[in-house]
């Protein structure tokens, strides 16, 4: 028997967040750490693992949806805490081209 494997990639621009909301509550009632490998994401449930890749560096990074955001009109897919945009990027850049995909 085979399994089929559905794999959800998106395409955008991420951005990060940091100590101007570390310790103040998220959008799932928990309080922001900025040094865990979290994001915001309009785009998936609470606890969903993504990989996100830097499209220019190829590197990657695992993270777990545990806030909602970014804001919709500046055209971001996802926010990354600051551990998990220092992992792929440097903090200087603010804003990079990535992959995201739901594991």
């Amino acid at each position: 028997m085979f399994e089929s494997i559905i794999l959800v990639i998106a395409l955008g621009t991420a951005s990060w967040y940091g100590p101007e909301c570390h310790g103040k509550r998220m959008a799932n009632g928990q309080y922001f750490n900025m040094h865990k490998l979290t994001c915001a994401s309009w785009n998936y449930e609470f606890g969903t693992k993504l990989r996100v890749t830097n499209m220019d560096t190829c590197k990657s990074v695992i993270v777990e949806v545990t806030d909602r955001g970014p804001n919709k009109r500046l055209g971001r897919i996802i926010d990354l805490s600051r551990a998990a945009f220092q992992t792929i990027a440097d903090l200087k850049v603010g804003l990079i081209k990535v992959k995201v995909e739901k594991l």
